[in-house]
């Protein structure tokens, strides 16, 4: 499954910056999880978890939906780019 088309249709409309979004799909610990990280900038990442984190859950259920038709166990985290910055 196209995950990483997935998230885009759904997270584009959402953010400042559509084009400085970066969606990394791995398969988890078993054959049966996908981890899917979307780093964006400071404010983008606020924006996609939502007050409360209530866009976040939106977004995990609608991609764990997804994944339930491959009968995959989806995991969705949000990261900065300057997080990333910070721990190099």
């Amino acid at each position: 499954m196209d995950y990483e088309n997935i998230i885009h249709t759904l997270i584009d409309s959402i953010v400042e910056d559509p084009q400085s979004i970066l969606i990394r799909v791995d398969e988890g610990n078993t054959n049966k999880d996908v981890l899917i990280i979307i780093a964006a900038e400071k404010n983008d990442t606020a924006r996609l978890i939502g007050h409360k984190g209530i866009i976040a859950n939106a977004l995990r259920e609608v991609v764990g939906i997804a994944g339930k038709s491959e009968n995959k166990h989806v995991h969705l985290k949000f990261e900065s780019f300057e997080d990333e910055k910070v721990g190099a």
